[in-house]
């Protein structure tokens, strides 16, 4: 399994317009055959500041939904609602426990 957190700061102004994005993207990737899940949460100490965590079957998943319309649509709009580039960590989970 893969898992992946981006870390987004949202432009305070744009935030309307993010959460909009987001829960398409969401909505989106959650259809996709190789994903386990897909949810976005806010840090309760800084407004604005978000992290996406994302489960994958595999790798083929991820490269897979890197490709879709929606993941790429999100991209595009989100380059205009953020204060800086997102921070990506993926992590590959052997086995569950």
């Amino acid at each position: 399994m893969i898992v992946i957190h981006a870390f987004i700061k949202v432009n305070p102004e744009k935030r309307d317009e993010f959460l909009e994005a987001a829960n398409l993207v969401m909505e989106g990737s959650k259809a996709e055959e190789g994903n386990i899940s897909y949810h976005l949460y806010e840090d309760t100490k800084e407004s604005n500041a978000f992290v996406m965590v994302e489960e994958w079957k595999d790798l083929d998943a991820v490269r897979f939904h890197g490709g879709t319309p929606h993941y790429l649509t999100f991209g595009s709009m989100s380059k205009g609602l953020l204060l800086e580039a997102p921070r990506v960590e993926r992590y590959e989970i052997a086995k569950k426990l």
